[in-house]
């Protein structure tokens, strides 16, 4: 049945591919985008990859009269809108918290308390919420991924060890039943946003789905943002022949998830009402070391350039973290992007892409504020 849908953050990455996938089913889609210049630099528009069928509000999330405005006669909503950077958020504390936290805020006050026709919501949550993955003892059993403190990162002890027994233990797959233990600005409002939107969204009726995105890579990722995901990052380096910088070991691991398994995942959110007020992982199911990452790009784009393994580490990082996606299969998802075929396919696009390297500015700010070790 065609909807009139809104989109936050609609023109960016993952929004903008959403967008997409509802046109291409038939649905109305209206987007309210700020057009972020650390995303969109100098954009005196939207940009040029956003569907032209597609109405579009240049406005804020933080602003009652822009909000009010994109949600009228809106009967979805999805709420993509973010500010986005781990590492940026840990030192841009009140910018961070009031897009993430307070303009999540301002949507759900206009949904709740204006006069509207929204049915539905789904909104973007985040793997980093989980803070420290699963892991898996064989003499203990399963158990949470502990902060790793100073001293133990300090030794070079990277991997995590039985809290039990003290041996070694092995990364298993995260569930959604996993205590949040977000260790980040950032992460706290993703957590913000998923608790906000699931608890009204429980008290007034309305059904809410929040999908934990895990890393999701693909075309439209802005590679001259060095705050954003690795994938992005790595490119930009080894575009510009500068060899992709690597903490600790590049032993750990993340699920890379392909952008079009990503917006399967959320067209099962809309369609399916056994999706309905659940909360559900968004990945591939399995890990992938950044190390292999950053050696795909290089043979992909056909650069020698080796990566810089610091062998130091950074505040608040996470060894292992990857999906367990059962929950979401019970409903019907099912990845089909393999990790080298998308790959492949981001390269391909990102040969013809600008990429400004920023990531020693990055890298100089994090250093100022004592968040790397030196």
């Amino acid at each position: 049945m065609k909807k009139k849908i809104l989109v936050t953050g609609g023109a960016g990455f993952i929004g903008s591919h959403i967008v997409d996938g509802l046109i291409e089913r038939g649905h109305d889609v209206r987007v309210l985008d700020s057009l972020d210049p650390q995303v969109h630099a100098n954009a005196d528009g939207p940009p040029k990859y956003l569907n032209e069928k597609a109405e579009f509000i240049r406005g804020d999330i933080r602003n009652k009269d822009d909000v009010k405005k994109a949600l009228a006669d809106i009967e979805v909503l999805y709420h993509e809108a973010a500010a986005v950077g781990v590492g940026q958020s840990m030192y841009m504390i009140d910018h961070y918290v009031d897009v993430n936290s307070r303009g999540a805020g301002m949507v759900l006050d206009q949904i709740f308390n204006g006069k509207n026709s929204i049915e539905k919501m789904i909104v973007a949550s985040s793997m980093s919420i989980y803070g420290k993955g699963m892991y898996l003892c064989e003499n203990c059993g399963a158990f949470e991924g502990e902060f790793r403190g100073r001293k133990q990162l300090e030794a070079r002890r990277w991997e995590m060890t039985c809290p039990g027994c003290g041996k070694p233990a092995q990364p298993i797959a995260t569930p959604e039943t996993k205590p949040l233990a977000p260790t980040s600005v950032y992460a706290i409002g993703k957590r913000d946003h998923e608790e906000l939107f699931m608890s009204l969204g429980k008290a007034y009726g309305m059904p809410t789905v929040a999908l934990r995105y895990f890393n999701v890579y693909g075309p439209r990722q802005s590679l001259s943002n060095p705050y954003t995901g690795v994938a992005a990052i790595f490119q930009s380096n080894i575009k510009n022949d500068n060899p992709p910088i690597i903490y600790e070991d590049g032993g750990q691991s993340r699920d890379f998830v392909d952008y079009r398994d990503v917006v399967s995942a959320n067209m099962l959110a809309l369609e399916s009402s056994k999706a309905d007020y659940g909360i559900f992982n968004v990945g591939a199911g399995k890990p992938v070391s950044v190390l292999d990452i950053a050696n795909t790009f290089a043979r992909l784009y056909g650069k020698s350039v080796e990566p810089k393994i610091q062998q130091k580490f950074r505040q608040g990082d996470i060894r292992h973290c990857f999906a367990d996606i059962s929950r979401i299969r019970d409903i019907g998802y099912e990845p089909k992007i393999g990790f080298d075929r998308g790959m492949s396919d981001l390269v391909e696009w990102g040969m013809c892409e600008n990429a400004l390297d920023l990531s020693q500015k990055a890298l100089a700010e994090l250093r100022q504020r004592d968040l790397v070790e030196r």
